[in-house]
């Protein structure tokens, strides 16, 4: 189970202005705590959200890693990340959604119809939650473990291709 962070973590790291030995406490913090630490500060449905969120992708790619990324000072919990061989997902939150990224979207096939944001591009694609929406999440589990098909193909190709030169 991961390492939850206290309140006083929190607290500091949304000030982004504590240090320790020169490391402001953030950056102290694993991918994962910094995630926990952000699904611990919104204390309505966005977190939650999030949290049955990255549920489902640990459970449809065991051997997921976490990431943090786009961290800045207005945001320095960052975005969460997930990835494998590439990335999978990202999971923003803003006040009326928390929006899912799929890096490589355009290219899944969707029969499920998850897909309800971002649909004009050709690369990505976004499935938007709003408060009291459900997903279906034998559906968004199969979307995930596509994600990963894709992403490890793409390395299996690349890394037999420069065997091969």
């Amino acid at each position: 189970m991961p390492m939850l962070v206290s309140d006083t973590e929190v607290r500091i790291m949304k000030d982004a202005t504590a240090t320790t030995q020169g490391y402001s406490i953030e950056e102290t913090l694993s991918p994962s705590q910094l995630i926990d630490a952000r699904i611990e500060q919104m204390t309505d449905w966005r977190g939650r959200t999030l949290s049955r969120i990255r549920a489902l992708i640990k459970d449809a790619d065991p051997e997921v890693m976490e990431e943090v990324k786009w961290r800045k000072p207005s945001n320095p919990l960052g975005v969460p990340v997930w990835e494998h061989d590439g990335i999978i997902c990202t999971g923003e939150t803003y006040k009326d959604k928390v929006k899912l990224t799929f890096a490589k979207g355009a290219q899944l096939e969707d029969p499920s119809g998850l897909f309800n944001s971002s649909l004009e591009g050709n690369v990505r694609r976004a499935i938007d939650l709003r408060e009291g929406d459900r997903i279906d999440e034998d559906a968004f589990k199969t979307l995930v473990r596509a994600a990963l098909e894709l992403n490890t193909s793409r390395s299996s190709a690349a890394r037999k291709g420069k065997r091969g030169a």
